[in-house]
């Protein structure tokens, strides 16, 4: 059962010059991408900086208007709705932001912070906010005498806890982390890791889990989607993408994981930048950098296409030729060793040692 679908998305942020600012073009942040996202589950978005994948988690939760598509909550299509209808729901949609140090108010404390949303949506009255904040802050690994404090107090890696505390108050049914650990230090990211997938498995919450670390994508989440200048180039399963990525930028990017191995061979990575996304290439947009690159990718557009019964999508023309020559496995043994590397077991009986 899919909580969340996308179908057709797209953002396009007009570009303005001249005295009178008149819009000379358009940059297509996000454009035509469509994906489903399954009731209970964590979906990573992962794609290099300027793919567009904080653009997809704000257009979809209505921080930023549409160009174009839809986005579907329980049958509901988010962007139809009325302001009255939107403020009702909000609820159960909810952010957890990347920087924990700018999307807290320094003179508030924490416990106003985290529990404002239950006033404003009248979920309970001032009498029983205390005791729902504490409850939501024990979850979270945050001990009652925080609730007086204000955000200076905290580490960074407190703040995010916060930050996660203020989006889970609601009880919300779907969260959008925007790369969420990528502010902390790495023992700290493996504590929000943990806690992530500790909701996930005890209260249900469904996450878009937008990062650019494939190594904690591969040991949280259940389904991922990679991202390249505003498009989808491939989509499946955890298991499938991290065994055999099929599409050659998810393969680069699983080569450019680091290796504790010092005698693993040099994977050929690719080079130069990603091209300016008000006037992407025709075709392929990824053929300007592709190793593979053939003359149907300069001028044909590639259809994210399945290519396996279980579900795995691919938007590539070659990837029953000349780009599977890249050893699969061991790009992919990459992001493996890197995760097993991290401490990142996770389990509710070792929750309350791990959160301190």
């Amino acid at each position: 059962m899919y909580l969340i679908e996308v179908d057709g998305l797209k953002k396009y942020f007009p570009v303005r010059d001249g005295l009178f600012g008149q819009e000379t073009g358009q940059v297509r942040a996000v454009d035509d991408v469509s994906f489903a996202i399954r009731k209970g589950t964590i979906f990573g978005l992962v794609g290099e900086s300027g793919s567009g994948k904080t653009t997809v988690g704000r257009t979809l939760l209505g921080l930023h208007d549409k160009t174009a598509g839809r986005v579907i909550f329980r049958g509901e299509d988010l962007h139809a709705m009325k302001p009255k209808q939107m403020k009702a729901l909000r609820p159960e949609i909810q952010l957890v932001f990347q920087d924990p140090y700018s999307s807290l108010n320094p003179r508030l404390r924490i416990g106003d912070a985290i529990g404002e949303a239950l006033l404003e949506h009248k979920r309970c009255t001032r009498a029983e906010l205390r005791d729902r904040v504490l409850e939501v802050m024990n979850i979270c690994g945050l001990a009652p005498q925080h609730y007086d404090r204000f955000p200076h107090e905290f580490s960074g890696g407190q703040r995010q806890r916060i930050g996660i505390a203020r989006a889970l108050i609601l009880k919300p049914a779907f969260i959008v982390a925007d790369e969420p650990i990528s502010a902390l230090d790495v023992s700290i990211q493996a504590q929000i890791i943990n806690l992530f997938a500790d909701l996930r498995d005890d209260f249900g919450v469904t996450f878009l889990f937008i990062s650019h670390d494939l190594g904690v994508v591969e040991h949280l989440c259940d389904d991922v989607a990679v991202m390249y200048l505003g498009q989808l180039v491939e989509t499946a399963s955890r298991d499938a993408l991290f065994r055999q990525p099929l599409h050659p930028y998810t393969q680069a990017l699983l080569a450019a994981v680091p290796t504790l191995d010092p005698d693993s061979e040099p994977v050929a990575v690719v080079s130069g930048e990603i091209p300016d996304p008000s006037n992407p290439p025709a075709g392929c947009r990824f053929h300007t950098r592709c190793p593979y690159v053939t003359a149907r990718c300069r001028v044909e557009v590639p259809l994210l296409r399945e290519v396996e019964e279980s579900g795995h999508r691919v938007a590539c023309h070659n990837v029953q030729g000349d780009a599977s020559r890249l050893t699969v496995a061991r790009v992919a043994s990459r992001a493996t060793e890197y995760g097993k590397s991290c401490d990142l077991s996770h389990g509710t009986a070792a929750r309350g040692q791990r959160h301190r």
